[in-house]
């Protein structure tokens, strides 16, 4: 990766959830705007009879509640997801899943005009239920596939951008060329280029939803497995569980603090701090390595 490249990265990831948050919330909002103002000047061409407010909460109700819908849609992908190995499996379950989004999408929609209209002193009728649900669920699953296609693109921007890594494979033929149980190297992809990351150059690791991300040398590599899986192939005599959601390096460690909990705090080598829950303090070096360097 070119120097710029990985020095925009870097300022970017501190902003990752802050540009997340806001995407969404910008991307629904302006929609809600912009289509106000479309649905308003074509009742003005064509001179229906509906007040200026109606088009306005039509158009904010809907788009208000896909926003709300979004994190729903991609913590059903994290634990349904769409990979190119997995598609076939996975793919049957987000048609149900658009259908809950859209009904759930509807009734939220509905009764905000509902109340919106009874604010303004009338009544809002929606329609026959079952017509409109189909017409709203040919809209819906477009929205649904959107949010979907959205989220993937912007992973592998990510993950081209900050590497991904894997297991290696069983050969086609002959013996592996290292134990397959228990990997000495991981194979690492970052921007179309492959190399092998040793085991023993991962500091630390910690879970994160469907992926575990391997931290190396100030740089992040995430391995789409869970914690429980990767565990047993990382060597015992280097690697120990210190919280459900971390595993560190015990060559990079640089002090152990005890917490009055029961807990620790670990610091690492690097300067960055790991916390180590009472379940897992014991499998540490013993009691005589805390807070004491490494």
């Amino acid at each position: 990766m070119p120097d710029r490249s990985r020095e925009l990265l870097q300022r970017y990831l501190p902003w990752r959830r802050l540009f997340e948050v806001g995407f969404w919330v910008l991307s629904f909002v302006s929609a809600a705007a912009v289509n106000s103002v479309i649905v308003l000047l074509d009742i003005d061409r064509v001179g229906l009879p509906f007040a200026a407010w109606e088009p306005v909460l039509w158009e904010w109700s809907s788009n208000l509640v896909l926003l709300a819908l979004v994190p729903a849609v991609i913590a059903f992908e994290r634990r349904v997801p769409l990979q190119f190995g997995l598609l076939r499996r996975h793919l049957p379950w987000h048609v149900p899943a658009s259908m809950v989004f859209s009904v759930a999408h509807v009734v939220a929609m509905v009764a905000i005009r509902e109340a919106g209209y009874a604010a303004m002193g009338t009544d809002y009728d929606f329609g026959p239920w079952p017509r409109e649900l189909f017409y709203e669920y040919l809209k819906d699953s477009r929205a649904y596939a959107g949010i979907l296609v959205t989220v993937l693109l912007y992973r592998l921007l990510l993950l081209r951008l900050q590497g991904e890594a894997r297991l290696l494979d069983s050969p086609d033929d002959g013996p592996p060329v290292e134990p397959i149980e228990r990997p000495e190297r991981f194979l690492v992809r970052k921007l179309g280029k492959e190399f092998l990351v040793a085991a023993s150059d991962i500091e630390w690791l910690q879970a994160s939803a469907n992926y575990v991300n391997l931290h190396v040398r100030g740089r992040d590599y995430p391995l789409r497995t869970t914690m429980s899986a990767i565990e047993p192939r990382l060597d015992s005599a280097r690697f120990v569980r210190v919280h459900r959601s971390y595993m560190v390096n015990l060559d990079c460690i640089s002090q152990i603090e005890p917490l009055e909990s029961g807990d620790a705090r670990i610091l690492m080598r690097d300067g960055n701090q790991i916390p180590c829950s009472r379940r897992y303090r014991a499998g540490l070096r013993g009691p005589s390595v805390f807070n004491q360097p490494a």
